[in-house]
């Protein structure tokens, strides 16, 4: 099969296409004949050598739609049967999805139903179920105001157009380093973009409910921008900061509640397809903001890291 190889760490250019063995299936795993899969951040600090853990050579990638191709478990999984899988330890413990196969444990494949094209699933599985655990920690759904930071990024732009499915009232704010970006988060859903200035909101508005996706870079003013009794939910890391100094627990608002999401732990078969369900009952545009093939796979890298695009970038083998 082809697959693109990590050997070692640096720029897109390490992103080789290869000819590499298919992989067999084992006992507990299935082989997935990859459809799409989307480029993430965490695939970007992987390839740069920013994930200690990852050994290469590796064939990254922690996400993916397909078909089941050889199955473990024809019963839950047969042969043809439509999946999608996302993280438990794809593309960093073992062989991910950069390919036109991968090798996966049966318990993180979800067997789904969906007539969306494969480009329009393949923008879904990490990036909005990413954003809709994320909203639900923050307990968007009850909210009536919500700032989503890093509004612009894939899973921003995804949380804006849940957070209108789960909750029609909701008001919507995003933030941005780019104020040429407003029109565009207008034409998304949100209500009211704001900039984001050398990490502080250019507002002196408070929200019930925020999606932190920048992270702990503006953590501490995001929650000075929080109501009592609000939530706050830290998921990315945009910011290439992982730890905030000197942190003061009572920069957390009275009756306040910060938290965090992270979709490895979520991984629920029935909550995917709850996300899945939202989004088809709603009729949402998820289509990806840019497709590649898989020989294009270190442009593809390349575009999302120049955060040219808005929204999701997704390869098609």
């Amino acid at each position: 099969m082809k697959a693109v190889v990590v050997e070692k760490a640096g720029g897109p250019e390490v992103l080789q296409l290869k000819e590499v063995p298919t992989p067999q299936v084992k006992p507990g795993w299935s082989l997935v004949r990859v459809k799409g899969f989307g480029i993430n951040h965490s695939e970007i600090y992987t390839r740069k050598g920013e994930s200690p853990d990852v050994k290469f050579p590796r064939i990254l990638g922690i996400e993916c739609v397909g078909e089941i191709a050889d199955t473990t478990d024809p019963e839950r999984l047969p042969v043809g049967q439509k999946v999608a899988s996302i993280m438990g330890g794809m593309g960093r413990d073992f062989d991910g999805s950069y390919a036109e196969y991968t090798l996966l444990p049966n318990n993180q494949i979800y067997p789904v139903t969906t007539k969306l094209s494969w480009a329009d699933f393949a923008a879904i599985p990490e990036t909005f179920f990413t954003a809709y655990g994320s909203l639900r920690n923050a307990r968007a759904q009850d909210a009536k105001t919500l700032l989503i930071r890093a509004a612009t990024s894939g899973v921003g732009v995804a949380a804006i157009k849940l957070a209108k499915a789960m909750n029609p009232g909701i008001r919507v704010s995003g933030s941005t380093r780019n104020p040429k970006k407003f029109d565009l988060l207008r034409e998304a859903g949100c209500d009211d973009p704001i900039e984001d200035r050398d990490n502080q909101l250019q507002t002196d508005e408070k929200f019930q409910a925020i999606v932190e996706l920048v992270g702990p870079k503006t953590v501490v003013d995001s929650l000075s921008h929080m109501t009592q009794g609000g939530f706050c939910c830290v998921t990315g890391g945009l910011g290439d900061a992982w730890t905030i100094p000197n942190f003061d627990p009572f920069a957390i608002p009275t009756g306040g509640s910060l938290t965090n999401f992270g979709s490895g732990v979520m991984n629920s078969e029935k909550s995917f397809n709850d996300m899945l369900k939202l989004i088809d009952d709603n009729h949402l545009d998820v289509s990806p903001t840019k497709t590649f093939d898989l020989a294009h796979t270190a442009d593809a890298e390349a575009y999302s890291e120049s955060g040219a695009g808005f929204g999701k970038v997704v390869v098609l083998p």
